[in-house]
């Protein structure tokens, strides 16, 4: 016999303005299997909790309705309160009155008469409802980290000292990131490499971490707490534990006019090449498209000078295995592909800026490379098209950020703040130098950030105009930026010797292969969508896969080591224990009516649903039926929908539960009609 204790919230005057609470309380006491009905101003607050406690023990009450906010918000946080009251969590149900209610409407009347629905129609759910046990799962206490940029490096290096072991995976010969390309970082000045190359070499010599570099995730399957993970070590050609990082191969090597990506293509390496001089591991790879020796079959120079003889040309890619518990999703960002599309000999996103066009019109961090002490031109700032100082600079925000018509209706959040950084440090090395910045809106959301854009402006004479540029061409060896200046209302002209474009930051190319592969969501741009936005914003939307870093969304340093802080945690919580709980709202097979079709099988998107023979005594095989793996199901109901047979229901949300919440709204339509 059902005895439940109905419990109004008035959440302040959130639910109490519109709804008329004490009413609702009154009418839920009259309802079919309700014992007591109370309302109280804030019921998830101290005394609220108790409140319910004591109805419980005092009305003997076996089933709880609690109406009041969003279950995302509270649920959990009453069922224990119904838990230490000696009642199964699962027999306690939330009725939304809030945002479906009060929050939605104005007429009181009428918000009141649909919060009396909404909680008759969670008695009706409460009166089916069946004790549940969680889920236990066992936990692979080791974690996997995808990415060695400074957040991968970061969740890597925070959970090694955590204590568990660590699997980093970078898809570069070396870890380092895009980090690894910046002269100095914002707001401070300080020198990347002196923070970033420490990280680096702590994680190289972790007794804990396990660094697969030049490697890439191939395969992913299993779930929270069992994961199973396919790495592709792609071959170096170079015997890592032969080759002692000399050099003298790269120095040898005839093929010597590749452009180097490190430095944007704004100098060239060989074919066989450290990336850059503070690289983990600080060996060489052979770059096999330029190889000279892959090519042609000749060559070989490097394996003739190769003292250990580390040079091995038949090595081939490996694949490993791994198991881990948890998954921290680090891949990083991109630049918005601006560059010379070859096979339509057409711009893609700015043509009318000349990039690729034009040697002296570069992006934002081929300007770091510039600056760096360990670029091109160690750190001197030369124009790329003759290797003379440039007198007059422009800088251009927003190259693709906030543009609809480019697609890209985000902001890239970081760009105002390092273009500040680039005039200020471009100002410091060429003091009688001009530094233009057309910008659309300034924008320095961090601490201290406002303030150093002001200083680049006020003590740096940084020139700001407020603008889009139109146009960028060449007139007697100057760039000519035609632009216009929204705050005087007239167009601008301005003569510059080096044009730096703040492109749109966008995600690693071809990432949402591997997001799927994971089977994590992202949205349109293919940044990763965490599960909620406010109370689980380093989560995914797949139990054990946490994020960090640009992967996500446009961040800075500070806050990309943030989350990877906040992403290490979770996972190092998530592997604490030997046993993992997980919600018993998983589906359930009927086998005496499963008619073994499999369209479930094929319809899971968690891959939770196999094929299960059922045998005789003498084992020979009947039929076959498909079985739920509860610590893989996600609880989302599609196999429900697609079962012919009706054979499997959704615990906690069975047919019979679905089908008593809608007749209890019919049946009061029916009678108001009559």
């Amino acid at each position: 016999m059902a005895r439940i204790g109905v419990f109004v919230c008035h959440c302040g005057e959130n639910i109490a303005s519109v709804v008329d609470c004490e009413r609702v309380a009154k009418i839920s006491a009259s309802l079919p299997g309700v014992t007591y009905a109370t309302d109280y101003k804030y019921m998830c607050s101290d005394p609220g909790q108790d409140l319910i406690k004591s109805a419980i023990a005092e009305h003997n009450l076996n089933g709880v309705v609690v109406a009041a906010c969003s279950p995302h918000m509270h649920e959990t946080t009453f069922r224990k309160a119904a838990q230490q009251a000696g009642l199964n969590p699962y027999l306690c149900e939330m009725a939304n009155i809030r945002e479906h209610c009060s929050w939605v409407h104005d007429d009181h009347e009428k918000a009141t008469q649909k919060a009396i629905d909404l909680v008759r129609i969670m008695v009706e759910k409460v009166r089916r409802n069946h004790p549940l046990e969680p889920v236990r799962v066992s936990v692979t206490k080791r974690a996997l980290v995808i990415g060695g940029g400074i957040a991968g490096i970061q969740a890597a290096l925070d959970m090694a000292n955590g204590g568990i072991e660590v699997v980093l995976v970078e898809k570069e010969p070396s870890i380092g990131g895009h980090m690894a390309q910046l002269s100095e970082t914002f707001p401070t000045l300080d020198c990347s490499q002196c923070i970033l190359t420490p990280k680096m070499v702590e994680v190289a010599q972790h007794p804990n971490i396990k660094l697969y570099t030049y490697s890439e995730v191939e395969n992913v399957s299993g779930f929270v707490g069992n994961f199973k993970v396919t790495v592709r070590k792609k071959a170096r050609s170079v015997n890592m534990e032969l080759c002692n990082g000399c050099g003298l191969c790269t120095q040898k090597c005839p093929s010597r006019k590749i452009p180097n990506e490190f430095d944007r293509g704004l100098s060239n390496r060989s074919a066989i090449y450290i990336p850059f001089p503070q690289a983990i591991p600080n060996k060489p790879v052979i770059d096999r498209d330029h190889c000279i020796h892959f090519k042609t079959g000749k060559c070989g120079v490097c394996e003739k000078v190769c003292g250990t003889k580390a040079i091995d040309f038949d090595q081939q890619d490996e694949l490993v295995n791994e198991e881990v518990g948890a998954i921290v999703v680090a891949t990083g960002y991109d630049l918005y592909n601006i560059s010379m599309d070859q096979p339509n000999d057409k711009l893609e996103g700015y043509g009318e800026y000349g990039y690729g066009k034009y040697p002296d019109v570069i992006d934002g961090l081929q300007f770091e490379r510039l600056l760096s002490a360990t670029g091109p031109t160690g750190g001197k700032i030369l124009r790329p098209s003759d290797g003379k100082e440039p007198k007059n600079v422009v800088f251009i925000s927003c190259v693709g950020s906030r543009h609809n018509a480019k697609g890209i209706t985000y902001c890239s959040k970081i760009c105002c703040t390092y273009i500040a950084k680039h005039g200020m440090l471009y100002k410091h090395k060429v003091p009688d130098g001009n530094a233009y910045v057309f910008y659309m809106d300034v924008r320095t959301s961090g601490k201290r950030f406002d303030e150093f854009w002001r200083r680049a402006v006020e003590e740096d004479g940084l020139v700001y105009l407020r603008g889009r540029v139109s146009k960028i061409y060449e007139q007697d060896g100057h760039l000519i930026v035609k632009g216009a200046d929204t705050l005087s209302g007239v167009a601008v002209e301005v003569e510059a010797d080096l044009v730096v474009l703040a492109t749109a930051i966008v995600p690693q190319p071809n990432i949402e292969k591997l997001f799927q592969n994971l089977g994590i969501s992202y949205d349109e741009y293919n940044f990763v969508t965490e599960a909620h936005p406010k109370l689980r914003p380093v989560e995914s939307s797949t139990a054990g896969i946490f994020l960090a870093g640009a992967c996500h969304s446009p961040k800075d340093i500070p806050e990309s080591v943030a989350q990877a802080s906040a992403a290490a945690s979770k996972a190092l919580i998530l592997l604490s224990k030997p046993e993992l709980e997980r919600e018993p709202l998983v589906a359930k097979v009927n086998e005496a009516t499963c008619i073994g079709c499999f369209y479930c099988l094929r319809a899971c998107p968690a891959k939770a649903i196999t094929e299960k023979e059922i045998k005789n005594r003498a084992g020979e095989v009947l039929r076959k039926v498909s079985e739920v793996n509860p610590s893989v199901c996600t609880g989302c109901g599609t196999c429900v929908s697609v079962c012919f047979s009706n054979s499997i229901d959704l615990e906690g949300f069975t047919d019979e539960q679905i089908y008593a919440e809608i007749n209890s709204v019919i049946e009061r339509m029916s009678v108001i009609q009559q």
